[in-house]
């Protein structure tokens, strides 16, 4: 894949200093970027990095452009040029090509136009596949699900029955999506499994990673709302409520009937309680549990940051004593207050 600088420039909508014609082949950092290839600086702290660039072109803000001793392509956020730039120049394969042989394909599947379907997928009666859809190897697909236009499924993605996926969704291999949720009922002491009965709808350009599993709704759905990306290693319960243009990064645990409003940034590892709401524009920072709705916008953090070993059992003592501190306090407050 390349790309002249005048090509690359026209898709980014940055304007270009230097020579037109050079040709572009890839990414790369401002340290390790060669005379074919484009690097971006987005972070004052790399400046020095500029100065003794190899790169045959860099994106950089106007401030930092007389700065830049190669050819530039000066636009307002070089980050988001980096990302334009990486998708000009993706080598990136597609999941599957062209449907092979091997695949076991139900009679009655509806298939767009330009669908691929890897070897030894599975794809189950009532299935709808849009035009360009991909299904990569060793998927399986059940009962009366819909894969939406030019959505990529990656090796050995599961979709349960009656899930439905939008238009132009990414999902990574691994990933399970309908799965039941964890509905169980007790019966002294023995446990009753409650079916679950709803499904999951997926809107467009939802971005699922590899290895998050995606539970259907108990009675209701289960809904991710469209421009949603979310990691690997997730895990969402039944009944679940995204909004759009939320992120939620690796290993996030949500519990059931959670509902999670628009434009929210989620950090690693947190763990969110069930059955709460957490309203539009609400980060939480990585390790954090969220035991309460979230009523304002804002940034939300708890737990304890690294410490050395020594300092942080000095803490955890400290901590396990807090009750017996805070009782101590109040009686000298009451004393203060009978001397007063």
């Amino acid at each position: 894949m390349t790309i002249t600088l005048q090509e690359l420039a026209r898709h980014l909508g940055a304007e270009l200093k230097g020579d037109p014609t050079r040709i572009i082949s890839r990414v790369n950092t401002l340290d390790k970027a060669g005379p074919d290839e484009v690097a971006f600086l987005s972070d004052s702290k790399y400046h020095h990095l500029l100065e003794s660039t190899k790169a045959g072109a860099v994106i950089v803000t106007a401030a930092d452009q007389d700065l830049c001793p190669v050819a530039s392509l000066v636009m307002a956020d070089p980050y988001l040029g980096f990302a334009l730039a990486a998708q000009a120049l993706d080598t990136t394969p597609q999941p599957a090509v062209d449907i092979h042989s091997t695949a076991v394909i139900a009679d009655d599947v509806v298939l767009g136009d330009g669908v691929a379907i890897g070897a030894k997928a599975v794809i189950e009666s009532g299935v709808v596949l849009g035009d360009g859809a991909v299904v990569g190897p060793g998927c399986f697909i059940g009962k009366n699900s819909t894969l939406g236009a030019r959505s990529r499924l990656w090796a050995n993605v599961t979709l349960y029955h009656r899930v439905t996926l939008g238009d132009d969704c990414l999902v990574q291999s691994g990933t399970v999506i309908g799965s039941d949720g964890f509905g169980y009922a007790n019966n002294k002491g023995e446990w009753v499994k409650i079916p679950q009965l709803g499904n999951v709808v997926i809107g467009n350009r939802v971005e699922i990673g590899a290895c998050t599993t995606i539970d259907r709704g108990a009675l209701g759905d289960t809904r991710i709302a469209d421009n949603v990306i979310i990691d690997n290693q997730c895990q969402v319960a039944h009944n679940v409520e995204i909004g759009y243009g939320t992120a939620i990064a690796g290993g996030t645990v949500m519990a059931g009937s959670l509902k999670v409003g628009k434009y929210c940034i989620i950090g690693g590892a947190v763990v969110i309680n069930g059955h709460i709401e957490i309203c539009d524009g609400v980060t939480i920072t990585g390790m954090s549990m969220v035991m309460r709705p979230i009523t304002e916008p804002g940034i939300y953090s708890s737990g304890i940051p690294l410490q050395p070993n020594k300092e942080w059992r000095k803490t955890a003592a400290r901590v396990m004593r807090i009750d017996d501190m805070h009782k101590r306090v109040n009686q000298l407050e009451k004393q203060s207050d009978k001397k007063n």
